[in-house]
């Protein structure tokens, strides 16, 4: 009843109009519970309810080997305003490692904290700056786990700081007749590492010099973009390398992923 209303007066007609009310109130009720089922359901068909459909994540996994190599590591990366103090970076792509699995691709260490995630397949390329003097491996490690799994993996390393661990560095691509050529192990310089939550991938980075030197004092990405660091790959920009490829390398994966599962992102 609204405030207001009029009270209907008891007699015959009232007690006619009683059931038809109470009728159309359960229609109504029934109907209530319908379009909230149907909204629940419906949310729950599309992921609108915030987690990834297993069917969608499992498809993701999959599409490595649907990606054309320019696609998923474009020729040229452009950086606006990619670089130290802003300035714009541009990195070209010099070698694209043949897929493969993880046997041997990372420091033991490291292997060991990423092993519960499994290994499905690893992509790789490395990338030099303009001026030739840096060199920066982009991997995509497509993993085994599910969206529970993937959480788990990015929980353990943000609350343990494990990507700031300069003994976790992932391992460069050094491939013969190319600038990343003397890009070892020892020329490593900064790292990022990055485990998704909606999509079954670990992107990361590692970035040194091309001319073979090595580094005494290699530092986490997030560290060497700070302003006022004299580390040498802060210095040398290598920690803006690392970064600005990750994000881009990571941002095609995710328009690729949402357009290869359907997902509105």
């Amino acid at each position: 009843m609204y405030p207001g209303e009029p009270v209907a007066a008891a007699g015959p007609e009232r007690r006619v109009r009683g059931p038809v009310r109470t009728a159309a109130a359960a229609v109504c009720l029934v109907l209530g519970f319908g379009l909230l089922g149907g909204a629940a359901a419906g949310a729950w068909l599309t992921g609108d309810s915030g987690e990834r459909p297993a069917a969608d994540y499992a498809e993701a996994r999959s599409l490595w080997h649907e990606i054309p190599v320019d696609t998923l590591f474009p020729r040229t990366l452009r950086g606006k305003g990619a670089g130290p103090g802003r300035a714009d970076r541009r990195w070209t792509r010099v070698a694209v490692a043949p897929d493969a699995d993880c046997r041997d691709a990372f420091d033991p260490l490291l292997a060991r904290a990423l092993s519960p995630a499994g290994c499905e397949r690893l992509l790789r390329a490395t990338y030099t700056d303009e001026t030739g003097s840096g060199v920066t491996t982009v991997g995509l490690l497509f993993t085994e786990a599910d969206e529970k799994g993937m959480r788990a993996l990015r929980e353990r390393f943000d609350e343990d700081d494990l990507e700031l661990r300069a003994d976790l560095m992932p391992r460069p691509y050094a491939a013969r007749g190319t600038a990343a050529a003397r890009f070892g192990d020892a020329q490593r310089a900064s790292w990022t590492i990055r485990p998704l939550t909606d999509a079954p991938v670990v992107v990361y980075t590692v970035s040194g010099f091309a001319d073979g030197r090595t580094v005494g004092d290699p530092q986490p990405a997030s560290e060497a973009v700070l302003e006022d660091q004299t580390t040498a790959p802060a210095q040398a920009g290598l920690g803006h390398d690392a970064r600005g490829i990750a994000d881009r390398i990571e941002r095609g994966l995710r328009r690729i992923v949402a357009q290869g599962t359907g997902q509105d992102r």
